[in-house]
């Protein structure tokens, strides 16, 4: 028995009366073996700014360093300018394909000067370290309580450590060189050096390179044509190297006093308490489920590097962004699924202070997407959130069917209203919540056609189901129909709470307008279109999951639902995504088939993460996907790397096993639902949940034996607790499988199986 087993069995075995959850969650620590040959192979360290990737092979350790905010913004799409709702729609029910391409193609302009067409992230740098010839890289060591990376380097039995930290707030980080790899070579490129072609071809020239005299330092500014320049630089001293990056017309000066003028002891101490802060405050999960146990470990560990309030909103990539080639999709803001599944273990966690980067770039949009929604929808109050955009809003590309998608609005209302429902915080509901649940609703006001007193949407879609084509839409898209019933029957709920007037169009729109549309007893894309093929986004049934818009359980829905995920399991994965995995994943757990969604994420992990723990919009090799890759190992080394990187599958894991364990469903919270059987003993400490409530659990010999409900504010808690019919509360014996209370905040209440 390993030391970890033993602990965690002792655990158990003495902890029996009370959830007193002791176990070292901060305490861990994850291994790398070298080679990781490739950028995205590397172990991760970020801070919402500067996003790192540590790899390479044999002497060459190579650190990737990316800047998150690096946009070269030309060729946004402002697309209402051309076409607004009703245009769209005489154009489609016409079949007018010329017009309806023209109308959200990116102008081009006369005598323009070259571009991406679209606006674009760009990589940072390379920081590369040679070690002296012999000296081969073995390991890597991720200590989760400190962001703390130690690479072992080997050569004729010694051992070497070289240790990587990076600061919270600065853009700086620092490798140290033990002393008994003095003769080692340091050297810093930029993306240039790797993807000048295409840079060149987009109008942006060769950086500014500077060096020092005595060749310890240097670095480099990148210049845009039209935006901000990226500086970075390095400096070495003694046995550290110092390296910084700034994004400012003045960059390349503040790179070089952050250089001169950082000290790394005092930083330690900073950095040390951020990270001791953020574990203490963090759910306290034990798995019986090794796999599991290290996506929900090394899961939280990327949200803090990824999403920390003092960082920038995360992107597809968030700060991890690649030098050796122009970033997939731009690195940008996709809000048909993407943005939302980073962003909801922030709400599980309790990680609230992790959606402000997030939300302050959302009011900052609302002059925009006021503007989108009332020029295309022709309504005042109106709002519209496009599937793709830059961090100004303006819209990337010209995929026309995710500009239109309506959900993507209504999706970021939803999250809105969730930080606030589990954090109670009010101002989120005044500022954010109540204004895009609103101007939401007013853009599907206007698109709502009304016959024999049923709502039905004429023109709407099914996310990237047929594409870009034109015909990619239908009446009733079941996606729309939910996401427009989560925002009627959240809207009365949060105008209550701020005592603002109730408007009867929600409800009249919630009552005639149809939950989804069927097709043959089944949940059908839109009126007439069945599931005809594998389908990596689960839109039809987002009435499930994540809308929540209707019980699947309940005698209306119970059989048409098992219809359609028999349906959609039967059309296979062959073309899924990444992030399909895990959103399959909790669809299955909400529908009482929770070993499928067990199963689903280890072959998620299995077939869409790489070797180094990168998660991948595509299959790691090819033969189960068709969106697959070669396996790098066997090919020449020269052969271009084409990997697709995105942080979202890895946070919808993340989720995943949060819906293991608890779930806030329309009739109450719900604990272990359905829980696998094979699962046997875990326990877990203070998950969130709607209503500010945080649950703990523990499961022994199969069976859940405690559970544990803290408030934080006031409010009803109804609870399925899965302990049986019999249970106690303080000795005093209770029967049901349902537990209702009025609580006030700080109220604590523990329940105990009692056979």
């Amino acid at each position: 028995m390993t030391k970890r087993n033993l602990r965690t069995t002792i655990f158990i075995l003495f902890s029996f009366a009370k959830i007193t959850f002791t176990i070292a969650q901060i305490n861990k620590k994850i291994t790398w073996d070298f080679p990781l040959p490739r950028t995205h192979t590397g172990i991760l360290l970020g801070n919402g700014t500067q996003g790192l990737m540590v790899w390479g092979k044999d002497n060459l350790l190579n650190i990737t360093i990316g800047r998150a905010g690096f946009w070269d913004h030309r060729g946004g799409n402002d697309f209402s300018v051309r076409v607004n709702y009703n245009g769209l729609k005489k154009l489609l029910q016409n079949n007018q394909q010329d017009s309806i391409k023209h109308a959200f193609e990116v102008p081009k302009l006369p005598n323009a000067n070259p571009s991406f067409g679209q606006p674009r992230q760009i990589g940072g740098g390379r920081l590369e370290i040679e070690l002296p010839k012999g000296w081969t890289l073995t390991k890597g060591e991720l200590n989760l309580s400190k962001a703390e990376i130690q690479i072992s380097a080997t050569f004729q039995g010694r051992i070497q450590i070289i240790t990587i930290r990076q600061a919270i707030i600065d853009e700086l980080f620092w490798v140290t060189i033990p002393a008994g790899l003095t003769a080692t070579k340091i050297s810093l490129k930029s993306a240039w050096d790797f993807i000048s072609e295409d840079l060149a071809k987009a109008g942006i020239e060769k950086p500014i390179i500077w060096l020092c005299p005595e060749n310890n330092c240097g670095g480099f500014t990148q210049r845009l044509p039209e935006d901000v320049p990226l500086s970075i630089g390095y400096s070495r001293k003694g046995n550290t190297v110092s390296v910084a990056t700034s994004l400012r017309y003045d960059s390349r000066e503040i790179v070089e006093h952050k250089l001169q003028n950082n000290d790394y002891q005092r930083a330690i101490p900073l950095i040390e308490s951020w990270w001791k802060n953020y574990w203490e405050n963090i759910p306290k999960v034990s798995l019986p489920d090794p796999i599991l146990q290290e996506l929900y470990d090394y899961g939280l560990y990327k949200q803090a590097c990824s999403t920390p309030p003092q960082g920038i909103a995360c992107t597809l990539q968030g700060p991890f962004i690649e030098e050796y080639q122009l970033a997939p999709w731009s690195n940008d803001y996709h809000f048909n699924i993407n943005a939302e599944m980073i962003y909801y273990p922030a709400l599980m966690s309790g990680k609230f202070d992790h959606f402000k980067p997030l939300w302050n770039m959302i009011e900052s949009w609302k002059t925009q997407i006021s503007k989108n929604g009332e020029t295309f929808f022709g309504r005042k109050g109106a709002m519209m959130l496009p599937h793709a955009v830059d961090d100004k809003c303006k819209v990337v590309g010209s995929f026309w069917t995710g500009t239109i998608d309506h959900a993507c609005t209504a999706w970021m209302a939803q999250m809105a209203w969730l930080h606030f429902s589990y954090s109670g915080d009010k101002s989120i509901l005044e500022k954010t919540a109540y204004p895009l649940l609103n101007g939401t609703f007013e853009g599907y006001w206007a698109m709502l056609e009304e016959k024999n007193g049923i709502f039905h949407l004429p023109i709407s879609v099914s996310p990237e189901y047929g594409g870009n084509s034109f015909d990619a839409w239908g009446d009733n898209a079941s996606f729309q129909l939910a996401a427009l019933h989560a925002i009627c029957k959240i809207l009365p709920k949060a105008a209550n709470i701020l005592k603002m007037p109730i408007d009867p169009r929600w409800k009249e729109v919630d009552t005639k307008l149809p939950d989804y549309s069927l097709i043959n007893k089944n949940i059908a894309l839109w009126e007439g279109m069945e599931l005809k093929e594998a389908h990596r986004h689960h839109s039809h049934l987002s009435s499930i999951y994540p809308f929540v818009s209707i019980d699947p359980n309940a005698e209306t829905n119970k059989n048409i639902v098992q219809n359609a995920v028999n349906t959609w399991v039967e059309k296979g994965t062959g073309t899924w995504a990444g992030w399909s995995f895990p959103w399959a994943a909790i669809i299955h757990a909400r529908t009482g088939q929770t070993e499928a969604a067990v199963s689903w994420l280890h072959y998620w992990k299995e077939n869409f993460t790489n070797e180094g723990r990168g998660t991948l919009s595509n299959a790691n090799t090819n033969g189960h996907s068709v969106f697959g890759q070669p396996v790098w190992s066997k090919l020449p080394e020269n052969t271009p790397n084409r990997e697709i990187m995105q942080l979202d599958a890895g946070f919808g894991a993340l989720s995943a096993i949060y819906e293991l364990l608890v779930q806030n469903r329309i009739d109450g919270i719900y604990v272990l639902p359905d829980m696998p059987f094979y699962w046997k003993s875990l326990f877990f400490q203070d998950i969130w949940t709607e209503g500010g409530f945080k649950i703990s659990a523990k499961v022994e010999l199969g069976k859940v034996v405690e559970v544990k409900i803290k408030s934080t504010r006031e409010g009803n808690i109804n609870l399925y607790h899965n302990l049986g019919e019999k249970y106690t509360i303080n000795n005093a014996p209770k029967t049901g499988k349902f537990f209702e209370k009025k609580m006030k905040s700080g109220d604590e209440i523990v329940l105990i199986r009692a056979n």
